[in-house]
């Protein structure tokens, strides 16, 4: 029997490598998309005027050490 196919109508169970190779995918995509939310979120801040800053408790310098950071950095 092929892993996945039909057999008198049912589905095979996953072997635990096809269970690990679709878990560690999933975590791929996961921190894929970790990484470019946050580097959207890191050039939205860097597009913020001063004065904007200023009321959420940030200097430019802040904004400049963040924006700075590598996208795969926390």
């Amino acid at each position: 029997m092929i892993p996945g196919s039909l057999e008198a109508g049912r589905f095979a169970l996953p072997t635990p490598s096809q269970i690990a190779a679709r878990d560690a995918l999933r975590g791929l995509l996961h921190t894929v998309s970790a990484w470019r939310a946050r580097a959207r979120q890191r050039y939205a801040l860097s597009m913020l005027d001063d004065h904007i800053l200023k009321d959420i408790g940030l200097t430019r310098a802040d904004v400049d050490r963040e924006t700075l950071k590598p996208f795969w950095r926390v």
